[in-house]
């Protein structure tokens, strides 16, 4: 089951594509925080989606908000992604134990073994605001995001 909006997000603790560790409670009373849980690195509609998000960083990674991408993938095949790219915000490695997050957010696929397109708003609370969970062929409009962010 998805989180649900007003409820609490699940805190984690994940590696990001330079294998720095990196905790959801660590942007608490600091930041708002775009959590994006995408299938895979090198995917077409994972990569239109990401890359669409870099050109439009400066809306989702500034001194109010901080953009985190989760993905089933190793912390390796996310450094060369981010890389190839051209992604300089964190991308999170849910690879093991495999899905545990995408698990707590209820957006994993035990079926395909990778997380759903599901992305959720953080307050500065830990407060989940806004959320939307797409299947893995839909991909999401950045716009959503945007409006959810200014109605914080």
């Amino acid at each position: 089951m998805t989180i649900e909006v007003g409820s609490q997000a699940p805190d984690f603790q994940l590696k990001d594509n330079h294998g720095r560790t990196v905790r959801l409670s660590e942007f608490r009373g600091e930041k708002n925080v775009v959590l994006v849980f995408y299938p895979f690195a090198f995917t077409g509609v994972c990569t239109g989606e990401l890359c669409a998000l870099r050109d439009e960083l400066p809306r989702f990674e500034n001194e109010g908000t901080q953009l985190l991408a989760v993905s089933n993938d190793s912390i390796h095949t996310l450094r060369v992604f981010a890389e190839q790219e051209g992604l300089e915000y964190p991308l999170l490695s849910d690879f093991w134990p495999h899905g545990e997050t995408s698990r707590a957010y209820g957006v994993f696929d035990e079926g395909k073994g990778c997380a759903v397109r599901g992305t959720f708003v953080i307050d500065k609370a830990g407060v989940v605001r806004w959320s939307v969970v797409n299947g893995l062929p839909d991909a999401r409009d950045l716009n959503d995001y945007v409006k959810a962010l200014e109605a914080l």
